[in-house]
C-alpha cells in the first residue's frame, strides 16, 4: 500500500471513528448503549409524541397598554408643568383625550406635546364638542398614526415569540419548536415533544406576569373595596388604584380580605428586573427573590431613601403578594413573598426570568399525539428503510457482482455519517425526516450505478483495468456533483419556506448528499486502490 493511500484510509477510519463515537458515546453496557441512541438522536413529535399548540398573540392589547402608559405620563406631565386639565385616559385604539385644557394654557399644552418631552408620534387634533366643557376650555384627542400601531403589533408578536421560547426552554424540555407560524397573523406554533399533559406549560406560557413595586397611599387595609372609598369621602384620589392582598384571598376571602389604596405609578416594574430565583423566607416557606438593572436600583434607591417608614407593596398581575414597611435604603434586590408552593415559586421565578407577555394570548389549537402513534410511525419507517436497503444490496450484488459489495460498504458508512450529523447538530429526526433518510439510500445507490457503468464503458473500449477505474470515477464526479447540487439547492428552499417536518425532510437530505458525494467517489474509490494494490495483475469484477 502506498502512502497516498494509506493516508485516505486513516482519514476514512478517522471519520467512521467520529462517527460511531457521536451517535453511541462511550458506552459500557448494551443498556446505557441504548440510552446514548436515544439521549442523541431526538425524535419529533410526529415520532416521539408531545403536544403540538397555535397560540394567537392579542396585539390590540399591546396597543392599549403603550396607550395607558402613554396617558399616565401625559398627565404626569401636565401636573408638573402647572397644565390643569379634567381628565387624559385612552378612549380608543391608539387614541388618548384630554379634556378640560384651558384655552389660556393651549399653547404651554403645544409647547409640551413637541418639545421632546412627550413620546413623539402622536398626532394631536381635536376631540368631540364635550356637552360638560366650560367655554374657556378645549379637548384635544392625540392618535397613533397607523403604521406606528402596525409597529406596535409586530413587535408583540415577536417579544411574544422570545419570552414564551425563555419560558419553554426553562422548563427544561427537549426540542420545542418554537416559531411564528404562517396560517395567520399574529400566531405562534408551539411543538413540545413528550409533553403529554400541556396543561402546566399552558399556564407558564398564558402567565402574563406584570410586577410592579408601588407605593401604598394608606396603610389601612380594608375589607372591601366599598369600604376603602367610603373612608376617602367616597372619592377615589387622583393617581390611586385599590387593589387585593392575595394573602387574604381563598377560602376565607369573604372573612379576611384585605383592600389598600396603592399609587398607580409603580416606583419600578417587571422590566427592570435582572433575574428571580427562588429562595426560603424566615419561617421556611418558599418565596422569590429577584435583583434589578442599574437604572431601576437608582429609582429604587432614591425612592425608598425618600420614603423610610412609609409602606410599598410588591403587585404581580395586579394583585398585592406583599406590604411591606421601608425599613432603610434598599438598592438593587428584593422578594416575594405569599403563601406559594414550591412549584408556584419556581413557575413563578421563571416567568419573571422570562419577562412580561406584551400582551394576553389565546389558544387557537390544541393537539396531543399520543406516543403509541409516534412509536408506530417509527417502526414503519425503519422497516420500509430496511426493506429497501435490503432490495437495493441484493440487486447490487447480483448485478454488479463483487462490486456491489463495494457500492454496500459505501451505503453502509454513508448513513453511519448521516445518523452521527444528526446527532452532532442536535437536529430532529422526523417521519418526513426519515423518509429523507430513504431516499438518501436511493441517491447514493444511483451515484454507485453511475460510476459503476463508466467503469464499464470504458472497459468496452478497450482500456486497461486501473484505468478503466480512473476514468470511470473522473467522468462520473462531474454527472454526480451536478445532480446533487440541483436537489440541495431545493432542498435550500423547502428549509427557508417549509414547516417543522418539511425542514426535517431537507436538512436530511441535505445531510445525506453530501456524506453520498464523500463515501461514493472518495470511499468507493479507495477500496477499488486497495483491492488493485494487493494484487500483482489487476482485475475487476463489475
Amino acid at each position: 500500500m502506498n502512502q497516498s493511500l494509506m493516508y485516505k484510509w486513516l482519514f476514512i477510519a478517522g471519520v467512521v471513528i467520529a462517527c460511531i463515537l457521536g451517535v453511541t458515546g462511550f458506552p459500557k453496557n448494551l443498556a446505557q448503549l441504548r440510552e446514548n441512541v436515544g439521549s442523541r438522536i431526538h425524535l419529533g413529535l410526529d415520532l416521539q409524541g408531545g403536544t403540538h399548540l397555535i397560540l394567537e398573540v392579542k396585539v390590540d392589547d399591546a396597543v392599549n397598554a403603550e396607550t395607558d402608559q402613554a396617558a399616565d405620563r401625559l398627565g404626569e406631565l401636565l401636573k408638573q408643568k402647572g397644565i390643569g386639565y379634567d381628565s387624559c385616559t385612552r378612549t380608543g385604539l391608539g387614541e388618548i383625550t384630554v379634556k378640560g385644557i384651558s384655552l389660556d394654557k393651549s399653547q404651554a399644552f403645544d409647547s409640551l406635546l413637541t418639545g421632546g418631552q412627550f413620546d413623539t408620534g402622536w398626532v394631536k387634533g381635536r376631540a368631540a364638542n364635550d356637552s360638560n366643557a366650560s367655554a374657556n376650555t378645549a379637548s384635544y384627542s392625540l392618535k397613533l398614526p397607523s403604521s406606528q400601531i402596525a409597529t406596535i403589533r409586530k413587535d408583540a408578536v415577536e417579544q411574544s415569540l422570545v419570552t414564551i421560547r425563555r419560558r419553554v426552554d426553562d422548563l427544561g424540555l427537549t426540542e420545542p419548536d418554537i416559531r411564528e407560524h404562517g396560517r395567520g397573523e399574529n400566531e405562534i406554533l408551539v411543538q413540545l415533544p413528550g409533553v403529554d399533559d400541556p396543561g402546566r406549560v399552558k399556564e407558564i406560557i398564558q402567565n402574563t406576569a406584570m410586577l410592579a413595586i408601588q407605593p401604598v397611599n394608606d396603610p389601612q387595609s380594608y375589607p372591601t373595596p366599598e369600604a376603602a372609598m367610603a373612608a376617602k369621602g367616597g372619592v377615589l384620589p387622583e393617581g390611586s388604584v385599590i387593589l387585593q392582598d392575595v394573602e387574604a384571598s381563598g377560602a376565607d376571602a369573604e372573612a379576611g380580605a384585605r383592600w389598600y389604596i396603592l399609587n398607580k405609578t409603580p416606583v419600578i416594574t417587571g422590566r427592570d428586573l435582572r433575574s428571580a430565583r427562588v429562595g426560603a423566607d424566615e419561617n421556611g416557606r418558599p418565596d422569590v427573590g429577584f435583583t434589578i438593572k442599574a437604572d431601576g436600583a437608582k429609582r429604587f434607591e432614591r425612592y425608598t431613601e425618600a420614603n423610610v417608614n412609609n409602606y410599598m407593596a410588591v403587585v404581580l398581575d395586579n394583585k398585592i403578594y406583599t406590604v411591606a414597611q421601608i425599613q432603610s435604603r434598599i438598592s438593587d434586590s428584593g422578594r416575594i413573598t405569599g403563601r406559594f408552593s414550591q412549584q408556584r415559586a419556581q413557575d413563578l421565578a421563571l416567568v419573571l426570568r422570562s419577562g412580561a407577555l406584551p400582551a394576553s394570548v389565546a389558544f387557537n389549537e390544541e393537539r396531543t399525539v399520543g406516543p403509541s402513534l409516534g412509536a408506530d410511525s417509527i417502526h414503519a419507517g425503519v422497516t420500509s428503510a430496511l426493506a429497501g436497503l435490503i432490495f437495493v444490496m441484493v440487486f447490487m450484488l447480483v448485478y454488479y457482482r463483487l462490486s456491489g459489495l463495494n457500492a454496500i460498504v459505501s451505503l453502509a458508512l454513508n448513513l453511519v455519517i448521516l445518523m452521527a450529523a444528526l446527532a452532532y447538530f442536535g437536529a430532529t429526526l422526523t417521519l418526513p425526516g426519515i423518509a429523507g433518510i430513504i431516499l438518501t439510500i436511493g441517491m447514493a445507490v444511483d451515484s454507485n450505478v453511475l460510476v459503476f457503468e463508466r467503469i464499464r464503458e470504458e472497459l468496452r473500449a478497450g482500456k486497461g483495468v486501473v484505468n478503466s477505474m480512473k476514468a470511470g470515477f473522473e467522468k462520473a464526479f462531474a454527472t454526480i456533483i451536478d445532480t446533487h447540487v440541483t436537489t440541495v439547492v431545493s432542498c435550500f428552499f423547502l428549509f427557508l419556506f417549509g414547516t417543522g417536518p418539511i425542514r426535517g425532510f431537507a436538512v436530511t437530505l441535505v445531510v445525506g448528499l453530501i456524506a453520498n458525494v464523500f463515501t461514493a467517489v472518495f470511499v468507493s474509490r479507495a477500496i477499488f486502490e486497495f483491492e488493485f494494490s494487493r494484487r500483482r495483475e489487476a482485475a475487476i469484477s463489475i
